[in-house]
């Protein structure tokens, strides 16, 4: 009995160390993921100065993987179930890195254009394989607090990604922020490929990942609306805002790094915040979008003669709209569908968040070519801030049309409900 007893022990502590081992892996790479969607613009007037200021070329280094990474989840999803989520997690994680690697080296932006695409589909493939790996190592308390974790470590990542690379930017040039992401996931390829760390997963059928049925319920509509919302009033900031410090106020990549702790420090803190209180998901759903437009009003201040200072409380504004709803609006809209769906529905927002946020980007980037002639002064160089601002208060005017119609199309789709 003491000989069984202490096997079972033996096993059990085994058991848990390896799935503590395996979750770190998973939040690494998944910290990472963000941080190079939301980074990767604030090296881009360096790239326009060592490889050139064509416009369409630079855009393409952010929409390249933003909407290869969405085009592909829906893909992943689909085939992971046939190959198994570790596979699916350690190609990821392999084509992220190869992606990011030749980033690195490139002498031209044409072939950085191409392997961020590789790196975004690699990008895809790790948030499928880091989600189904946790829902199937972990079970009941121990799978609530590991999808916890992963949501906070998302938020962590895409909060830090411009300070982070900021600081990458300034020691080590534009190269080092594709070099460190991908010596990273490299890594993690490697350690998934030669030990046994992430559990073995057999492939198998199972239902389609997108079912467009479930719009035909009001609530989960409303609920897939609300990343929309969020993609068009601040991933969209977050991504090219760092260009507009640059070449409005001359910022250098640091210190306009720093700047934008004001606008991603909210999403660490906001939905800590609201998980403490008991307002309901009307009272958070709302007051995000509220604060989505009032904080994209408040950028319009923002001007080569006044004090970026200005702008740090819409920043903050813009974070608390992004910030406020997280995991409150996943958790919502998977309880008003079947249970036997909730597959199905995570999909669906999840392609409604990410693609929305491709193609807004993608939309900023090309309106921004569109409204400024001068390449370089796109890219975000220094020069010409009157020009940057000029198209920069039309881009902004836009936003909160958008935002505004967007948050009234909300509201009127669950009043109806």
């Amino acid at each position: 009995m003491h000989t069984k007893a202490t096997r079972f022990i033996v096993a059990t502590n085994l058991i848990v160390t390896e799935g503590i081992f395996m979750l770190l892996i998973v939040l690494i790479a998944q910290f990472i993921t963000p941080m190079s969607i939301a980074g990767t613009a604030i090296a881009l007037p360096q790239i326009s100065t060592h490889l050139g200021a064509h416009t369409t070329a630079l855009q393409w280094i952010i929409n390249g993987f933003n909407l290869a990474f969405a085009l592909s989840v829906l893909f992943w999803g689909t085939l992971s179930d046939r190959i198994g989520y570790r596979r699916t997690f350690t190609i990821g994680t392999a084509l992220f890195s190869a992606g990011s690697l030749v980033s690195a080296i490139s002498p031209s932006l044409l072939l950085i254009d191409i392997a961020r695409i590789f790196a975004g589909i690699g990008a895809a493939a790790v948030l499928t394989g880091s989600s189904s790996l946790l829902s199937t190592a972990f079970s009941g308390s121990a799978r609530d607090k590991a999808f916890a974790l992963f949501g906070t470590v998302n938020g962590l990542g895409l909060a830090l990604g411009p300070t982070f690379s900021g600081f990458l930017v300034d020691s080590l040039g534009w190269r080092g922020v594709f070099a460190v992401h991908g010596c990273i996931l490299g890594a993690i390829a490697l350690i998934c490929l030669c030990t046994e760390l992430l559990p073995k997963t057999s492939g198998s059928e199972k239902a389609p990942l997108l079912d467009l049925s479930l719009l035909k319920n009001r609530e989960f509509l409303a609920m897939c609306l609300v990343p929309v919302a969020a993609a068009i009033g601040f991933v969209t900031l977050l991504t090219y805002l760092p260009s507009a410090l640059s070449a409005i106020t001359a910022l250098s990549p640091g210190r306009a790094g720093v700047l934008m702790l004001a606008m991603t420090a909210p999403i660490v803190v906001a939905p800590l915040v609201i998980a403490r209180t008991r307002l309901g998901t009307n009272t958070v759903i709302y007051a995000s979008l509220a604060a989505l437009i009032l904080g994209n009003c408040g950028l319009l201040l923002l001007s080569e003669d006044r004090s970026v200072a200005i702008i740090i409380i819409p920043m903050m504004l813009l974070g608390c709209g992004f910030g406020l709803p997280l995991g409150l609006i996943d958790a919502h809209a998977l309880s008003v569908v079947p249970p036997q769906r909730a597959g199905t529905a995570a999909g669906l927002l999840n392609f409604f968040r990410i693609g929305s946020e491709a193609i807004f980007v993608a939309l900023y980037g090309a309106l921004l070519s569109l409204l400024i002639p001068d390449s370089a002064t796109a890219a975000g160089q220094p020069g010409h801030p009157d020009m940057y601002h000029h198209a920069f208060t039309m881009l902004i005017t836009g936003i909160v049309v958008l935002v505004g119609a967007l948050s009234c199309t909300i509201v009127l789709i669950r009043r109806r409900e």
